[in-house]
């Protein structure tokens, strides 16, 4: 049984890994994504331009690598089984605030926002899934005798 985690584990991750590598390997129509989608507040405007000072990088620019590296990062973690919660509590909020601005199927009319509502309910159950990791953990746990115990 432990095999089939590790290999469904692994097969889930994937998606992950695959979503930042093709995000970072066209960091610009990622960029333009982002910008079409994305509102930076006004409340975070000036440090958003310290940022983009420093980095010497457009805001949607710097986030569609960070969003690349992140999805690798999280997909490698889950794929290994290290630090499995984190970074699956991590992906749910990524998951969920993407398919906020990305897949917004209530904003559309009826006939042309199908698949935007398929792929609003396929983050819906990667988020479910997501979930399972957190409250599965690592995975069993190998009991150990008490201290006393022989």
């Amino acid at each position: 049984m432990p095999a089939f985690i590790i290999f469904g584990r692994v097969l889930f991750a994937a998606l992950f890994i695959y979503s930042g590598a093709t995000q970072l390997f066209d960091i610009h129509a990622t960029a333009d994504a982002i910008a079409g989608k994305v509102m930076i507040p006004a409340v975070i405007a000036p440090y958003t331009s310290q940022l983009e000072t420093l980095t010497g990088m457009q805001l949607p620019q710097l986030m569609a690598i960070i969003s690349g590296v992140f999805q690798i990062i999280a997909g490698l973690m889950i794929a290994l089984n290290f630090g499995v919660r984190f970074f699956a509590i991590l992906l749910i909020i990524y998951v969920g605030l993407v398919t906020y601005y990305f897949h917004d199927f209530w904003n559309q009319t009826p006939p042309d926002n199908g698949k935007t509502l398929v792929d609003a309910l396929k983050n819906l159950s990667l988020i479910g899934a997501l979930f399972m990791l957190v409250g599965y953990g690592r995975g069993p746990r190998i009991a150990e005798a008490a201290y006393g115990d022989v």
